[in-house]
């Protein structure tokens, strides 16, 4: 049983039982955070990309928890060279952690550490297979038909997807993602942190629900048992 919080924006806490990840965690200027970045206990922080509402409090919770990063190679690197522990992966790469797998999937975006304009790598998506269970955080990312093989070679259990549009996908086409992966739930992300990105959850869980598929949003704070 997996233990998932939903911090807003892309930021995702995952309790295993032994071991806490956190996804892409922006708590100190997500309006949407219950939670302060001191407070976030990890062993692991996994990103999808370097930018500055996705890398966010990574580094405070690192430092704070001695917690090891695991990043594209070029965002790792970046991380090892200001002193943190980081492993560095390459889209299509799978590596087992003490946690369970990590598979870096490509992302249509971009990645760049914006305060410095340091050029990071590729972004990416990542697909968790922990214990039974599979979890694909799309990332920043638009609509792609590789989709539909992620789904083909992962049994996926719960698809983590944008709906913000501007930025990445709007609600259709992250609606169109759910049936390329072919995901038992779908649930949104990035969305509502920003007014450029205020999307209607809800008319996204109708869209999903009316191709056949489940789909949850998870209230900010609150775990939801997988």
């Amino acid at each position: 049983m997996l233990k998932i919080t939903y911090h807003g924006h892309s930021a995702f806490e995952i309790n295993t039982g032994t071991y806490n990840l956190i996804i892409d965690p922006f708590i100190t200027h997500n309006k949407n955070a219950k939670i302060k970045a001191a407070e976030i206990k990890a062993d692991f922080i996994l990103l999808t990309h370097a930018h500055n509402d996705h890398i966010g409090d990574t580094m405070e919770i690192a430092k704070n928890n001695d917690a090891a990063i695991i990043a594209v190679h070029e965002l790792s690197e970046y991380l090892i060279s200001k002193g943190f522990k980081s492993h560095g992966m390459g889209i299509g790469g799978q590596r087992a952690f003490p946690f369970g797998k990590v598979k870096f999937t490509i992302a249509h975006h971009s990645s760049s550490l914006e305060s410095e304009n340091l050029y990071m790598g590729e972004p990416a998506g990542i697909v968790l297979s922990i214990g039974d269970k599979t979890i694909y955080h799309a990332g920043d990312t638009g609509l792609f038909l590789d989709m539909k093989l992620i789904g083909e070679m992962q049994n996926i259990d719960l698809a983590l997807l944008p709906i913000g549009d501007n930025y990445t996908m709007g609600i259709d086409d992250a609606v169109k993602a759910a049936e390329f992966l072919n995901c038992k739930t779908a649930s949104p992300m990035h969305y509502a942190t920003f007014d450029l990105i205020d999307t209607n959850p809800e008319e996204f869980k109708r869209k999903v629900e009316s191709i056949g598929k489940q789909c949850v949003i998870m209230p900010y704070g609150e775990p939801l048992e997988i």
